[in-house]
This record gives C-alpha cells, sequence and structure tokens, in this order.
C-alpha cells in the first residue's frame, strides 16, 4: 500500500487533490485539511462471499421491530419509535437539549432491555448528576466515559445492550485512522463502523451530532446519508420551547415535528402546542393575526405579530424572526403592486411567537394581514385565524388538510377562519364559521377600507 496527500473539507467533506483557499463544495474558507490516503494494490483477488442472497418473497419480517422510547413526541417524529438495527443522527447547537433528551428516554427504553451510554464529553460522575435531577435512576443503564470506538464496542459486545447511544460522535475516534478526533475521516469511519454493529446485532443506535456556526450538520455531508434517521433538535435557548425535526427518516414521515418545554427538570412534552404558543396573545391591537399551519398531520395555531414604522433611512429595513425573509419581502411587493400600500417608505419587522419556525406558504395570508393592519393600524379581530397561500397575482390559493385546521381553529375558540375560496366547489357550501376569500382584495375589503 502507498499513502497519498488529499485535502478534504471540514465542514462539507469535499475532496481535492490539492489545497485550497475557499472549499468549492461549500464555500467555506480556509477549511480543508491535509489527510494521508491508503492506496490498495489494485491486484484481483478471490471473493469470499460472508452473505446470502435471498429472494425478497422469502425475507421475513421482524417480529417487535419498533421499541417506544417513552416520549410519545420523540416517537411520533421518528414514526412509532426506535427500529431495531437502526442508526439516529440527533444533531442540534450547543446546550439546546441533546443529551438531556437522551438521558430521559433511558429510563423508558432500559425497561425493555439493557442499554449503554457511551459519553465522550461528560465524566460518569457528571451524568450521575444529571439522571438525578431528572429522576433517572432505575432500569439497566450502563454509563461508560470513553471515546474510544473499539473499547466502546468491545464493552457492547460484553453486555449487549438494545440500545447504544454515543454522545458525541465528533468526540470518538477509531484507531489506524490518520486524524484527530472530529476530523473528516474519523467521523466517516466511526460513524460506519457504528452502523456496521447496528445492522449485523440487531441493536439500535443513537448518535448525537454537532452542528457548526452555520446550524448546519457538522462533518463530512456523507454522514447524513448513511444513517437511517436524521433528526434536528431545535429552538431558541432563551425561550422554554425546543422542536424536534426529522430531516431524513427510512422508518417514517419527514414532516413530523416534535414540540418540547424546557423546565428545571428536564424536558416535558406539549400535548397541545397551541395553546401554549397564544398564550398572552394581547387583544385589540394592530399588526397581529393568528395562523393555522400543518406540523406533519398536526395542526397549530401560531401568532404572527408585523410592526411597521416609517423609515428615515434611504434603504428601509426588512427582518423576518421564524419566517423566510425572501417570502416576506415577496409578499411586501404583492400588496405594493396590487393593492397600492406604500411599504417602500417603511421599516418592516415580522415576528412568529414562542420561537417558532414557519415555511409553509398557507400562512402567507396571515403574514399580509399582519403587515396591513400594522400600516393601517387596524387590528385583525382576535377571534380570526388566516389560512391561505397568496399568488403574484393576488389570489388565495387552496391550502391542505383544511378541515383539520378550521377544527383546530374552532376548537381553541376562534369563531371565524379565513380560507381560500377554491377549497369549495361551486356547489359546496362551507361551514357557518369559515369565511372564504377569492382574493387579497376580498380580506382588505372586510378589514379596513
Amino acid at each position: 500500500m502507498k499513502n497519498k496527500a488529499v485535502y478534504i473539507c471540514s465542514e462539507c467533506g469535499y475532496q481535492s487533490a490539492k489545497w485550497l483557499g475557499k472549499c468549492p463544495g461549500c464555500g467555506s474558507w480556509n477549511t480543508l485539511e491535509e489527510y494521508e490516503e491508503e492506496i490498495r494494490d489494485e491486484k484481483k483477488r478471490p471473493v469470499v462471499l460472508t452473505t446470502v442472497a435471498k429472494k425478497l418473497s422469502d425475507v421475513d419480517e421482524p417480529d417487535n421491530i419498533r421499541t417506544k422510547t417513552g416520549c410519545g413526541e420523540l416517537d411520533r417524529v421518528l414514526g412509532g419509535g426506535l427500529v431495531s438495527g437502526s442508526a439516529v443522527l440527533l444533531c442540534g447547537e450547543p446546550g439546546i437539549g441533546k443529551s438531556t433528551l437522551l438521558l430521559q428516554i433511558c429510563a423508558a427504553l432500559a425497561k425493555q432491555g439493557s442499554l449503554l451510554y457511551a459519553s465522550g464529553e461528560e465524566s460518569a460522575g457528571q451524568l450521575k448528576l444529571r439522571a438525578d435531577r431528572l429522576g433517572v435512576c432505575d432500569g439497566d443503564i450502563y454509563i461508560v466515559a470513553d471515546t474510544n470506538l473499539d473499547s466502546i464496542l468491545a464493552h457492547a459486545d460484553k453486555l449487549s445492550p438494545s440500545v447504544v447511544i454515543i454522545d458525541s460522535i465528533q468526540t470518538v475516534w477509531k484507531e489506524g485512522v490518520n486524524s484527530a478526533a472530529g476530523g473528516v475521516s474519523q467521523i466517516r469511519e466511526c460513524a460506519a463502523s457504528l452502523i456496521r454493529y447496528a445492522k449485523e446485532n440487531g441493536v439500535s443506535v443513537i448518535i448525537v451530532g454537532h452542528v457548526n456556526k452555520e446550524g448546519s450538520i457538522a462533518g463530512p455531508k456523507i454522514l447524513e446519508h448513511m444513517v437511517d434517521t436524521v433528526l434536528y433538535f431545535e429552538g431558541d435557548r432563551r425561550q422554554s420551547f425546543r422542536l424536534i425535526r426529522a430531516i431524513k427518516n427510512r422508518f417514517g414521515a419527514t414532516d413530523e415535528v416534535g414540540v418540547f418545554e424546557m423546565r428545571g427538570d428536564g424536558l416535558k412534552e406539549v400535548e397541545n402546542p397551541s395553546e401554549m404558543l397564544l398564550a398572552g396573545r394581547p387583544k385589540g391591537v394592530s399588526g397581529n393575526c393568528a395562523v393555522c399551519t400543518m406540523e406533519g398531520t398536526r395542526p397549530m395555531i401560531a401568532e404572527v405579530q408585523a410592526l411597521v414604522t416609517p423609515s428615515y433611512y434611504p434603504s428601509p429595513r426588512r427582518a423576518a424572526n421564524g419566517l423566510d425573509l425572501n417570502r416576506v419581502n415577496m409578499l411586501l411587493a404583492l400588496l405594493e403592486k396590487r393593492i397600492g400600500l406604500k411599504f417602500s417608505t417603511h421599516d418592516c419587522y415580522v415576528n412568529v411567537v414562542g420561537g417558532l419556525n414557519i415555511d409553509e406558504p398557507a400562512a402567507d395570508l396571515g403574514i399580509a394581514l399582519a403587515l396591513i393592519s400594522s400600516l393601517r393600524d387596524i387590528p385583525v379581530p382576535d377571534d380570526a385565524a388566516a389560512i391561505g397561500e397568496l399568488g403574484l397575482s393576488g389570489e388565495i390559493r387552496a391550502a391542505s388538510n383544511l378541515d383539520r385546521r378550521v377544527k383546530e381553529a374552532l376548537r381553541l375558540g376562534f369563531s371565524s377562519v379565513l380560507a381560500p375560496r377554491r377549497n369549495y366547489g361551486k356547489n359546496e357550501k362551507a361551514p357557518d364559521n369559515v369565511l372564504l376569500l377569492g382574493s387579497i382584495f376580498d380580506a382588505v375589503r372586510i378589514f379596513g377600507k
């Protein structure tokens, strides 16, 4: 075997034969690091079969393929629970609550089998202190404070656990890899070994991953392709709400979301997030509108606030928190072009209360009403919720799952729901509480001339 130098980007895993100041893959500067790569002999050798090929019809479905984690919100995102032999990657910003969540689910998982928690960032004593605070003390939960992957897998072979937790993949290293812990080669090889162990032994492996300063998953992009499920833990650390989203899931949907509240005794599930998001909502104030979005199969009512003030600068400011700024700019251009409202001379700030991120087009109508309400200083009725996507011609397009959205809004006390007329046919009558709108002009005529 021979060795050759190769340069690998620590952010995205891009490989280059020479050093480059800027990575062509992700555009980051000074992230290409030198590694030595082995060139194996290309001589043809006889292949030894270690597996048996079977017809698809002859493969038996495994029994009890899913294991409940004891956390309904996490099970919802996973698609019903942990799948045996799967590898789950849990990522999030530092201090968001990844280790807290994993230690909490250990209590329920340990009731169904033994569990191995390998921590490379905390000592066993530190984990014990957190476990006592969370009330996790029963069951076959084994703790090993080690960063050597070979040692961790040796412990796993000895204990035969049903679940292995690695916290985190950036601290683990494997012998024989010419790279420091956290390097691209180490992360790739360690993840491959863990996934191979999970598949061969039918053990569920949960891997904790870090994120970089841009908010994306740190390490090579191939890490996301190798695992079965990628979960992203998000939220503002200054607020109590935490959300878990599935970016990738081979065994379930990728549009589900789990909602948690961070308290002194750990993370608590929020079964009805709409009520908490609307708690403390001001009454009779302009620039405020309730919108109903779909997070997977769950309808959620969120509060959108807008503040429009005269600008004293040549270029008015535009800011959006919890929304796509480009979409907000598009809605501002639409309102100025079609209705004639002068947003170009005003600073516009839009915020979603509670730290929630809304990326659904059906929230367009609520955002537009909040902006119009703030500009004209005319409050939107407090008992009204808005649903609908705006087209560039001002039309309100149909929204999916409208019946479920309307039901959720009425359940929370809203007496009227602004909905697209296109969701109902010519001869189909809408419920009495649903006010049908064909375009943004209809909404303007209703809420202030």
